[in-house]
C-alpha cells in the first residue's frame, strides 16, 4: 500500500471515530477525496483478481481443501491472487453443511461433534480436516496467492441442550412491534462443545450470549422473533423489517463483553494457526457495525500488519451501502450486489437493458476504492437464498466489466470457472437439475489481457444502449494499449481511443478475426460480434508467446 494511501484511509479512519460526527460528513469526506484515493496507486502496479474458492453444491467428499491446494499453482499463473476460502469450521449440518449454520468456531474439523454427527464418527467438515485446511492456506502462499477466511459472526445453531429464560415476542415482518409481554420460554441455546472439551476456548455459551431466537418449545405453533428480555434489538444493522438484527439461530449478542471478547479470541487463534491474510464477513447487514471495527483493529494489532476484510451487506440500495461504508470509517471492503443486481436484469432483457447504464448505482462507479466486484456468488446461484443468476450469454461480458475496467477488486466465482452439476429444491420445493457450464476459456483470456494490459489512463465510452466499451492506454511497466467493446444487441462498432498511432491490434478472445489498426491521430474503429465482447491488444512478439502458454496450459 503506498504512502498517500495510507494516509488518506488513516484520515478517514479518524474522522470516523470523532465523537459526534455525523455519517453525512464521512460521505462528504469521501466526496471530496475521491480523486486522490483514486489517483494513489501502488509503486508496483499489480492488479489483483480474487477467486471464490467455492459454490454451495460442492461435493461432501471431504477433499476440497486438497483440491484448493492442488489448483493453486495453476491458479496463480492465470492471475489469481486471492482466494476465498469457505467457512472452515463446524456446522449444524456435520459433513453435509456448507459451512453457515455455525455450531463451533474452534473445530476445524477435528473433533467428533455437532447436532447432525458424522455417521462413521469422523472429524472432518464437508472440506476436509483441520490439518488439510492449514495445508491448503500454506498452498496457496506458497503459489502466490492471498487466503481470505470466512467469518460467520451472526448466529450459532445446533446447542446440545435447551434453556429456560425470559423473552418477548415480536412480530417476524416488523421487529418493532412487540406481539406481547415477557414471558419464559424455552429454547436450544446450551453450547458445551462436549468433544472439544475446553481445548482452545474454555466457553461454554448460554442463553444470555444471545439476542433473540424464533422457537420457543413451550409455545412451538407461535410465530415470533423471541427477543430475551435483558438485550435490546441492536440498532445500527439494516431497516427492512423494521429492524434486521436478527436473521436466523441463536443470535449473538455483540455487545456482551463475553461475546466481544470470544470473537476476539478466536481471530487471532485463526491468525494463528494458518497465515491467513484477510477475512469474509457474512451477514454483516444483521450485525452492529461498530462491532467490525473494534474487531478488525484488534486483529490488525495482533499481527502487526494490514488484512485485508470485505463484508457481505447483501443489498441493491447504493445509499445503505454508502451508509455502511461512512458509518464503519472506510475499514471494510463491500461487495458490489448493486452491479451484480444490474448484470441479472441486463441478461434476462434479451438486449433490451441500457447498457450505458450499466454502472448506474453501483459501488462499482460511487465508491470504487471499496467495491469488491462480481458476477455470481454462492446465495445467487440458482436454487439459493438470493436466487439471482446472471445468464451464460451475458456473463463474458459481465466478467470484462469487472476484469478489465480500473475500478473494484474483481471476484471470479467458482462454478463459473470450473463449471458445477447438481440437483437440489428450488422456492417450489420441486427438484431440479442445474447444469453450469465451465467459463475457463474465456476468463483465462480476460485475466491475461488484465495481468498485461489493463493498466494506465482509462477512456470511457459508455454511451449507447446496446455498445458500450473503453480503453486503457498502457504505462511505463506496461507498455501495451487495449480496447474493449462489447453489446448486448446486434454487432456493435465504436472509434476509441488508443494513444497509439498507426498500431495493429488484434482480438484476444478470437471472437472477431483479422486486425484493426489505429490512426495517426490514435483512434480506431473497434467491433464486437452481437451479444459478445471483443478484447483489442496491440498485436506484437511478446502477445504470441503469452497465447502459446495459454493454449499450453
Amino acid at each position: 500500500m503506498s504512502t498517500p494511501f495510507r494516509n488518506l484511509k488513516e484520515s478517514f479512519r479518524g474522522a470516523s471515530r470523532k465523537q459526534g460526527t455525523a455519517v453525512r460528513d464521512l460521505h462528504e469526506w469521501l466526496a471530496g477525496n475521491s480523486a486522490a484515493l483514486a489517483a494513489t496507486k501502488p509503486e508496483a502496479e499489480f492488479n489483483g483478481t480474487m477467486m471464490q474458492g467455492f459454490h454451495w453444491y460442492l461435493p461432501a467428499d471431504g477433499q476440497h481443501w486438497n483440491r484448493l491446494a492442488s489448483e493453486a499453482p495453476a491458479l496463480a499463473k492465470a492471475g489469481i491472487t486471492g482466494i476465498w476460502f469457505p467457512p472452515a469450521t463446524k456446522a449444524m449440518g456435520g459433513i453435509n453443511d456448507v459451512g453457515y449454520g455455525i455450531y463451533d468456531l474452534f473445530d476445524l474439523g477435528e473433533f467428533v461433534q455437532g447436532a447432525t454427527p458424522n455417521p462413521n464418527g469422523e472429524r472432518r467438515t464437508k472440506y476436509g480436516s483441520k490439518d488439510e485446511y492449514v495445508a491448503a492456506v500454506r498452498a496457496c502462499k506458497k503459489a502466490g496467492i492471498q487466503v481470505y477466511a470466512d467469518v460467520v459472526f451472526n448466529h450459532k445453531m445446533g446447542a446440545e441442550f435447551e434453556e429456560e429464560f425470559q423473552a418477548i415476542p415480536y412480530d417476524p415482518a416488523d421487529r418493532n412491534r412487540p406481539l406481547g409481554d415477557a414471558r419464559t420460554i424455552k429454547a436450544y441455546t446450551g453450547f458445551d462443545f462436549p468433544d472439544r472439551n475446553g481445548r482452545y476456548s474454555t466457553m461454554k455459551w448460554r442463553w444470555e450470549h444471545f439476542g433473540s431466537v424464533d422457537y420457543n418449545s413451550l409455545d412451538p405453533g407461535y410465530q415470533a422473533v423471541w427477543r430475551m428480555k435483558e438485550n435490546d434489538f441492536e440498532d445500527q444493522v439494516d431497516i427492512e423489517k423494521g429492524n434486521y438484527d436478527y436473521l436466523m439461530g441463536c443470535d449473538l449478542e455483540v455487545d456482551h463483553p463475553v461475546v466481544r471478547g470470544e470473537l476476539k479470541h478466536w481471530g487471532k487463534w485463526m491468525l494463528q494457526i494458518a497465515p491467513i491474510d484477510g477475512f469474509r464477513l457474512d451477514a454483516i447487514k444483521h450485525i452492529e457495525s461498530d462491532f467490525f471495527n473494534d474487531w478488525l483493529d484488534e486483529m490488525e494489532a495482533s499481527v502487526g500488519r494490514d488484512l485485508f476484510c470485505v463484508g457481505e451487506y447483501w443489498t441493491p440500495r447504493i445509499e445503505t451501502l454508502s451508509w455502511y461504508i461512512g458509518h464503519t470509517g472506510g475499514r471494510l471492503n463491500l461487495f458490489d450486489a448493486p452491479l451484480q443486481n444490474n448484470f441479472h436484469q441486463a441478461s434476462k432483457s434479451g438486449g433490451n437493458y441500457n447498457m450505458g447504464r450499466i454502472l448506474d448505482g453501483t459501488l462499482m462507479k460511487e465508491f470504487p476504492m471499496h467495491a469488491v466486484t462480481l458476477v455470481e456468488n454462492h446465495d445467487t446461484q440458482p436454487l439459493q437464498a438470493l436466487e439471482a443468476p446472471v445468464e451464460p450469454w451475458f456473463k463474458p461480458l459481465a466478467y470484462a466489466i469487472i476484469l478489465l475496467r480500473a475500478e473494484g477488486y474483481p471476484c471470479i466465482f467458482h462454478a463459473d470457472y470450473y463449471g458445477a452439476d447438481y440437483t437440489g429444491k428450488g422456492r417450489d420445493g420441486i427438484e431440479y437439475h442445474i447444469s453450469l457450464s465451465s467459463h475457463r476459456w474465456i476468463l483465462d483470456r480476460l485475466l491475461l489481457a488484465r495481468m498485461h494490459f489493463a493498466h494506465g489512463p482509462q477512456y470511457s465510452y459508455i454511451d449507447h444502449f446496446n455498445t458500450i466499451g473503453w480503453t486503457r492506454l498502457g504505462t511505463e511497466q506496461h507498455p501495451h494499449a487495449m480496447a474493449v467493446l462489447l453489446s448486448d444487441g446486434p454487432d456493435g462498432t465504436k472509434w476509441m481511443e488508443v494513444g497509439r498511432k498507426d498500431t495493429e491490434f488484434t482480438d484476444i478472445t478470437g471472437h472477431v478475426g483479422g486486425t484493426i489498426r489505429s490512426n495517426g491521430d490514435g483512434w480506431a474503429e473497434f467491433r464486437c460480434n452481437g451479444g459478445s465482447v471483443s478484447v483489442w491488444v496491440e498485436k506484437h512478439p511478446e502477445l504470441v508467446n503469452l497465447l502459446e502458454e495459454l493454449e499450453r496450459a
